[in-house]
């Protein structure tokens, strides 16, 4: 009597677990083994698939025919397909199991090897699944590439999202909190060049971010969270982005700013350091010499402690922390309000603002007047098509045309549109927290001290030895600055309410500030 082990193979665990295939297979291989006077020595279970042998229980059992060789006479599966979906690997299985002396074969498919002609039927049982394979496979990649030109993101969610399905069975991803707010605070972190990465994804974990270091960094990469899909390239089709149809966490442009600066491209690139309550300023003060970042260490003297920021890579820039520190409160004094011309700050900021902000007003009209024109292009176009004056694939094209216009147009005009802020709102409160802006330098946690720096000085600052200097300052202090030195001037002169300082500062910072700026305003303030 020969003896034979039973082979029972299903795609997934899925299968294994809730299907009846795997039964199914069995009690058919039972019945043919009990027809033929074939005795069963061992059944098989297998739930991996048949593109390759590389699957646990085939290993295990081919271990244990090389084992009791000479012992098995068959191998038995319900189909080919059972046994391989890939012909270049059945045939050296085969070669293997016939070393063995084991024949393998299909109960559904026998097929006689003594009979050479059986060869071509065994090419087809072995060619015709790994052929539905592939077919398949092309298939769910054209699927899952019009799919993500639709804007649908496709697979597992991205952290901060969460798959959803509707009731007509159309699947979608989800805004979900608290973890889309975490993520979004890490952009804007990111943005504001405060904080390396890896500070930033520890204070994420602190707010309960409950992700791998890997995952921080691959969704900080993501554009899903702009509201953009990247389709990647394939065949004659080059790589693309486009626009997504579910909701974004932050906007285009703290995307591109997050990138900027981890490829280095940004002046707000923090280097690889670790900032400590010891150094306030490391990563934010600039080399007065070759103007990299200067980074801070301690060195150990005969009976103290000495803490420096200095340059690297061989650049001499070295300063001590007590100096750089109280040149750069020296500097920040020039910058407080005067509590007896509260009134006036705000005068002042607020004709800046509303200058600042007249180009941008003019330019949200222009765009609002360019999205109607192209609306109504569109519609003229739906017109023509309903009388029949163009042809359906003449007005897709000019579909896409003005849907592409339109929305490029909505997304400058939502930029312009956040940009703007109701500030006569926040100079009450704003003004009265400048006063204290000396008190919250001298007690902030490290964190809000960081962010009050990075907010006055956005592009950093360089200490010298003697003094701190910046190209550039915060707009609103450096109007502070210019009205405390003309009142420094015109003391006993009555200041007139409306004046005309916005339009006529120039963009400058700490160094150089020419003598001759309140000498132009002395007119304006007096």
């Amino acid at each position: 009597m020969k003896i034979a082990d039973l082979y029972v193979r299903v795609s997934t665990d899925e299968q294994a677990n809730k299907g009846y295939s795997q039964r199914d297979q069995e009690e058919r291989l039972r019945r043919y083994c009990t027809a033929n006077s074939i005795a069963i020595r061992d059944v098989i279970y297998e739930d991996h698939s048949a593109k390759s042998f590389n699957r646990p229980a085939w290993k295990k059992l081919i271990l244990n025919l090389k084992k009791n060789k000479g012992k098995i006479d068959l191998v038995l599966f319900t189909k080919w397909d059972r046994f391989s979906r890939n012909t270049g690997d059945a045939y050296q299985m085969i070669a293997l199991l016939r070393k063995l002396y084991v024949e393998p074969q299909a109960i559904e498919q026998p097929l006689d090897m003594s009979v050479p002609e059986n060869k071509m039927m065994l090419a087809f049982y072995l060619a015709a699944p790994e052929v539905e394979n592939e077919r398949r496979s092309i298939n769910i990649v054209y699927g899952m590439r019009r799919a993500m030109k639709e804007g649908r993101h496709m697979g597992r969610a991205p952290m901060g999202y969460v798959n959803k399905i509707t009731e007509n069975g159309h699947k979608y991803i989800a805004i979900s909190e608290p973890e889309a707010k975490i993520i979004r605070w890490a952009f804007e972190e990111i943005g504001k060049g405060v904080f390396n990465v890896e500070q930033i994804y520890k204070m994420a974990r602190e707010k309960g971010l409950k992700r791998s270091k890997a995952q921080f960094w691959l969704a900080i990469r993501s554009p899903v969270y702009c509201g953009r899909i990247f389709i990647p390239k394939f065949k004659d089709e080059e790589e693309l982005y486009v626009r997504a149809q579910h909701e974004p966490i932050i906007t285009e442009y703290l995307y591109n700013l997050v990138q900027d600066i981890l490829d280095g491209r940004s002046r707000n690139y923090q280097p690889k350091i670790i900032t400590n309550v010891r150094y306030p300023f490391r990563g934010m003060v600039r080399c007065p010499l070759c103007d990299k970042k200067l980074t801070a260490s301690t060195s150990k003297g005969r009976n103290t402690l000495y803490s420096y920021y200095h340059c690297t890579k061989g650049c001499p820039s070295r300063f001590q922390t007590d100096a750089l520190e109280k040149g750069f409160y020296d500097e920040i004094s020039k910058f407080l309000p005067k509590k007896e011309i509260k009134k006036l700050y705000a005068i002042v900021i607020s004709e800046a603002y509303a200058d600042t902000t007249k180009e941008i007003n003019t330019e949200r009209r222009e765009i609002l007047s360019e999205i109607r024109n192209n609306e109504n292009r569109l519609s003229n176009a739906r017109e023509l098509i309903a009388s029949k004056k163009i042809d359906e694939e003449d007005f897709n094209e000019l579909k896409q045309k003005y849907k592409k216009a339109i929305a490029r147009l909505e997304e400058q005009l939502h930029k312009l549109t956040s940009d703007i802020l109701d500030v006569d709102e926040l100079l009450d409160c704003g003004i009265e927290e400048l006063l204290k802006l000396e008190q919250y330098f001298r007690e902030d946690a490290l964190y809000d001290f960081r962010h009050l720096v990075a907010a006055i000085f956005p592009e950093g600052f360089v200490f010298d030895g003697d003094r701190v200097r910046t190209t550039r300052i915060n707009t609103i202090l450096h109007f502070i600055y210019l009205i405390n030195n003309e009142l420094e001037e015109h003391k006993k002169r009555q200041t007139n309410k409306k004046i005309d300082l916005s339009g006529k500062v120039e963009n400058i910072g700490f160094e150089p500030i020419t003598s001759s700026l309140p000498a132009k305003r002395s007119s304006q303030m007096s």
